[in-house]
């Protein structure tokens, strides 16, 4: 699971790079070097993985993801959660945090992968076409939110960090998508929400939503 500074998932990248600042070093090719420093650098930064001052407000519905919500809207149907429900889609692009968080407390009631395309995230397509991995849970009144984690033009790999039983706190690292994606929130029809299509939010700390 990915904790602290940096994710552990971005090591074997950032190697990548110190390897190739060590070979230049040794070859005499000081070109070499430095793509080796720009990317250590580079992917030390997309990997990182910031604590989250975790809102307190009881009801309160955090983002699941860092970055702009493009979409804002209802779905009459989903495969996981029954009736009609809110969306909210957050685009995060290379420059976000990519790990995400529960938006809730609950229990983890469902966990699916799904093979899928790979557009650009911010389509409205992508939702369904694309590889996705959704997760259901479940809060103690019973309550269900649904968590899509979707990959994007360049996200190829889902890195999930919890599995099907798991009690997740809100705000609770559940899993992270490598190099820009999307994550959607399905809400219950009758929770309010917090935020407006255009707005960026941080993952375990901005509230996009409240239960009634």
């Amino acid at each position: 699971m990915g904790r602290g500074v940096i994710a552990t998932q971005g090591y074997p990248f950032i190697a990548a790079g110190v390897v190739l600042i060590f070979l230049g070093a040794i070859m005499g090719r000081p070109g070499l070097a430095v793509l080796g420093l720009l990317a250590a650098g580079f992917f030390a930064y997309f990997f990182r993985d910031p604590e989250r001052e975790i809102p307190a407000e009881p009801g309160a519905i955090v983002a699941p993801a860092d970055g702009k919500v493009v979409i804002l809207d209802e779905v009459a149907m989903t495969p996981f959660l029954q009736g009609p429900t809110r969306r909210v889609a957050v685009f995060m692009n290379v420059f976000d945090v990519h790990v995400n968080r529960a938006p809730v407390a609950g229990t983890v009631t469902g966990l699916q992968h799904r093979e899928g395309k790979f557009k650009a995230a911010f389509r409205q397509e992508a939702g369904w076409l694309n590889e996705q991995q959704a997760l259901v849970l479940e809060d103690e009144a019973g309550r269900q939110v649904l968590v899509v984690q979707i990959a994007g033009l360049l996200a190829r790999r889902i890195v999930p960090f919890i599995k099907q039983g798991q009690r997740l706190a809100r705000g609770e690292r559940l899993g992270m998508i490598c190099f820009g994606s999307r994550v959607d929130l399905y809400l219950p029809r009758e929770c309010r929400l917090a935020v407006k299509k255009g707005d960026r939010v941080k993952a375990g700390e901005s509230i996009v939503g409240r239960w009634p």
